[in-house]
């Protein structure tokens, strides 16, 4: 797939049902012609997990095309930019789960931050791409949590979860041992990233402390660059800038509390990094054209101006 090297992500943003643990996208909706119409590259809050039933293709992940096929099966990190593209004129058919790896680790690993972002390091170190030949269980579990999302027999979503976890320490083994590789053959390991990916740091930093106070700054450290020069990446990659960004990831996490829960809006603003009620107010018109109040009475009125304030970003597909 041709792409032109100045090309804008896109952001899909997902959210995940209340009280499962991964959000199923799966059946017929899902055999398409992947990739018409589109000339850019997207990336999710999430990560992914994809399962290829029929056709063929190209994945592009970064600035790698790979050629897929029926069997196939890929991890690709939150905020990594990616896309799909069927065969010319015909169909695929794939199956995806979307997966907070960062809260499945807490679950497990509560008091223990250090190991936890140690495994985030591993999970998110690069996309894992293969057959199921070369990933025999990374296969076999992503196949059984599909088909145990897709049944929702009694305890479900408990059988899900912990599928999930597993799948997570099994993405984190095969990148770990592809980091060794590297190491055992005298090389320094680093993972190749373009300069669209080279802002996906950034992107996870945020995607990690949105409840904190952030500052630019500590975005470009993220992505060993200099303030100045990451500004000018962000804002030709992103179409917004990195301010910006930060805001429309804390009105997105306070539309799921909202969604979820009856706390305050003082209590929305503090848990999502708005230092004050007026300022999460301001933020949340801004992006989604409403009030909070009025967002919580019927977001079904008002979900799909989430983000469109910026023409880059999308909800979902």
């Amino acid at each position: 797939m041709g792409r032109k090297k100045h090309a804008s992500l896109e952001l899909r943003y997902y959210d995940i049902p209340q009280n499962e643990p991964v959000l199923a996208l799966l059946g017929e909706p899902w055999v398409r012609k992947y990739g018409y119409g589109i000339e850019y590259l997207h990336f999710h809050n999430l990560m992914e997990i994809g399962l290829c039933h029929e056709g063929y293709g190209i994945l592009t992940l970064d600035t790698e095309n790979r050629p897929y096929e029926p069997h196939m099966v890929s991890a690709i990190p939150r905020n990594y930019p990616h896309t799909t593209n069927s065969e010319d004129g015909k169909t695929s058919f794939w199956e995806y789960l979307f997966l907070d790896a960062d809260e499945l680790l807490t679950e497990l690993y509560p008091d223990n931050e250090y190991y936890r972002s140690r495994l985030l390091r591993l999970i998110n170190l690069q996309p894992v791409f293969g057959s199921f030949a070369q990933y025999p269980q990374m296969a076999d579990i992503v196949s059984t949590i599909i088909e145990t999302m897709r049944n929702k027999q009694d305890f479900y979503s408990e059988t899900a979860r912990g599928l999930t976890q597993a799948l997570l320490f099994e993405i984190a083994r095969v990148n770990k041992e592809q980091e060794g590789n590297a190491t055992d053959a005298g090389e320094e390991f680093a993972v190749h990233r373009s300069s669209l990916a080279s802002i996906s740091r950034g992107l996870d930093y945020v995607s990690t402390h949105y409840r904190e106070p952030i500052r630019v700054e500590d975005m470009a450290e993220q992505c060993n660059m200099s303030e100045t020069h990451f500004r000018r990446l962000f804002s030709e990659y992103m179409n917004m800038n990195p301010v910006d960004y930060i805001n429309v990831m804390r009105v997105q996490k306070a539309c799921e509390l909202m969604r979820r829960s009856n706390d305050s809006a003082s209590d929305i603003a503090m848990k999502c990094g708005f230092p004050t009620p007026s300022t999460f107010h301001r933020n949340f018109k801004l992006f989604v054209g409403t009030t909070p109040y009025q967002w919580k009475k019927d977001p079904r009125n008002y979900e799909s101006k989430l983000l469109q304030f910026h023409i880059s970003a999308e909800k979902g597909w």
